[in-house]
């Protein structure tokens, strides 16, 4: 389990940090700077940031989750790579700007991690 959450947390830092800066990075100069002003982002930058918000909120309960199925003795692999598999699925679809499947992919990514809470229950 700790190596999925290592994974985890390498998604986070490639979709939170890596990837928007690999896309603005003819804008490393604002980048580097105190930010006083908005920068002008492509669509994809944007889509990309939304995909990362949307990271940011479930990635506490899925870190939760991974903690208190240790803690158990519980085996959650199956469902913990499965939302892993999910979400980078869900990043590439929202970067690509696929609504509908993403929205599925998104729903299914909730699933995996209720069938992690009732495996460890």
């Amino acid at each position: 389990m700790a190596e999925i959450i290592l994974y985890t947390l390498t998604l986070a830092l490639v979709q939170i940090w890596l990837l928007p800066m690999a896309i603005n990075i003819k804008s490393m100069t604002y980048l580097l700077s105190n930010r006083d002003e908005e920068l002008q982002t492509s669509p994809l930058s944007q889509r990309v940031a939304r995909a990362s918000t949307n990271l940011q909120e479930s990635l506490p309960a899925f870190l939760a989750l991974s903690l208190l199925a240790m803690i158990a003795e519980a085996d959650v692999t199956t469902a913990a790579i499965t939302w892993l598999g999910l979400r980078v699925a869900y990043l590439a679809c929202y970067s690509f700007g696929i609504p509908v499947l993403r929205s599925g992919i998104w729903a299914a990514s909730i699933v995996a991690m209720i069938c992690m809470a009732l495996q460890i229950a």
